[in-house]
C-alpha cells in the first residue's frame, strides 16, 4: 500500500468521535468513510470533518483499506470479522472481543490474510511508557491506580474489562512472566458489573502487581509505580499528566529527579502507528495475541470477583 491508504471509523460515539477527529488530520492517509448505526450522529460527524457517511457496513467496507472499530464491545467480533474477511486492516478498541475464542478467531483471520490486527490499548502509546521502559530493569513490585468518574458508557462490562485491562496488558508486557496466583475483589455500585476492583497478581519470577480500578471516583487518576532492585529504583509515573519522578539511592542518600517526558496525545500516536503498520506491513505494538492475553487475565479476574460476590451474598442470606 502507499501513502494514500483509505482509512475509516466504525462507531463515532464518545471514543469514536476522537478517532474521527484524528483521522481527519492525517497527512499520510485519506479519511474515506465513517459508519454508525446512529445515522444522525454519523451525519453530524460527517459534516464536521467533511467525510462520506456509509449507509451500511457493506458500503463502508467498499470505501476503505483500513478501519478503526470504536463500537460497543459486543459488536467487535462481528464487525472485525467482516472487515478482515474483506481484506481490510483493523484496529479494534479494547477489549478486543467479548471472549478469548472470538479474539483468537480474529487473530487467525488476520494472520491467514497477512493483515494488520491492532488493538486499542492506548496507554502503550503514552510517552510515559517510553520513559518507563528506558529505565526498566527487573521490576519486583508494581502498583497501579486507574480512577475515573462514572462514564455512563460501556455498561455491558465491569470496570476490570473497561479500565483495568489497560494496566493488565501493560503489566504483562513489562513483567514477561507467567502468572502464579491472583487475588481479586470488586463491588458493583451503580452498574450490574463491578464498578471498583482490586487485583493482586503474583508472577512466577517473583514480581507482584497490585492494581486498583474505579469508575465511581470523584477524581481522575492514572498512575503506575514501579520498584526494582538492580539498581534500587522507584519510578512514579503519571499517565494522565505525562509526568514522572525517579528515586534512587546515591552515596547513601535518596535522590529524587524529574523524568523528562515529551508530551503528546497517545491516541494520535496509536492511530499514526496503525496507519504506518497497515501501509508497510509492520507488526503493531499491541497485536491480537497480546490483547487476547490481557483479555484472558481480565476475564479470570472478573470471574473471581463474581464468584466472591455470590459467596458473600449467599453467606449473608444464610447468616
Amino acid at each position: 500500500m502507499n501513502q494514500s491508504i483509505r482509512v475509516g471509523v466504525v462507531g463515532v460515539g464518545s471514543i469514536g468521535k476522537n478517532h474521527a477527529r484524528i483521522c481527519a488530520g492525517l497527512k499520510d492517509a485519506k479519511f474515506a468513510a465513517i459508519y454508525d448505526t446512529n445515522l444522525d450522529l454519523a451525519k453530524s460527524i460527517g459534516r464536521q470533518y467533511r467525510v462520506p457517511v456509509a449507509g451500511s457496513l457493506d458500503e463502508f467496507i467498499a470505501l476503505v483499506d483500513a478501519a478503526t472499530i470504536a463500537a460497543p464491545t459486543t459488536t467487535h467480533y462481528e464487525i472485525g470479522r467482516r472487515l478482515l474477511e474483506a481484506g481490510k486492516h483493523v484496529l479494534i478498541e479494547k477489549p478486543i472481543t467479548e471472549t478469548p475464542k472470538e479474539a483468537q478467531e480474529l487473530e487467525r483471520l488476520a494472520r491467514d490474510r497477512s493483515l494488520i490486527l491492532q488493538v486499542g490499548h492506548v496507554e502503550r502509546f503514552n510517552p510515559v511508557m517510553s520513559a518507563l521502559q528506558e529505565r526498566l530493569t527487573k521490576p519486583v513490585f508494581i502498583e497501579v491506580h486507574r480512577l475515573s468518574q462514572y462514564p455512563f458508557r460501556s455498561m455491558e462490562i465491569g470496570v476490570v474489562l473497561d479500565l483495568m485491562i489497560h494496566d493488565l496488558e501493560i503489566i504483562l508486557h513489562l513483567v514477561r512472566s507467567p502468572v502464579k496466583s491472583i487475588d481479586a475483589v470488586g463491588v458493583p455500585v451503580l452498574s450490574k458489573g463491578e464498578d471498583i476492583a482490586n487485583a493482586r497478581i503474583r508472577f512466577q519470577n517473583g514480581c507482584v502487581a497490585n492494581l486498583t480500578a474505579s469508575r465511581i471516583s470523584p477524581e481522575k487518576m492514572r498512575k503506575i509505580r514501579v520498584f526494582q532492585e538492580a539498581p534500587p529504583t522507584y519510578l512514579s509515573l503519571d499517565y494522565q499528566n505525562q509526568a514522572g519522578e525517579i528515586y534512587r539511592l546515591v552515596n547513601g542518600q535518596i535522590s529524587r529527579d524529574k523524568v523528562a517526558i515529551e508530551k503528546d496525545e497517545p491516541l494520535k500516536r496509536e492511530l499514526l502507528s496503525f496507519i504506518e503498520c497497515a501501509s508497510r506491513g509492520q507488526q503493531p505494538l499491541v497485536s491480537g495475541y497480546q490483547a487476547t492475553a490481557a483479555l484472558e487475565l481480565a476475564i479470570q479476574i472478573t470471574e473471581m470477583i463474581e464468584a466472591d460476590l455470590r459467596e458473600r451474598r449467599g453467606g449473608g442470606v444464610e447468616g
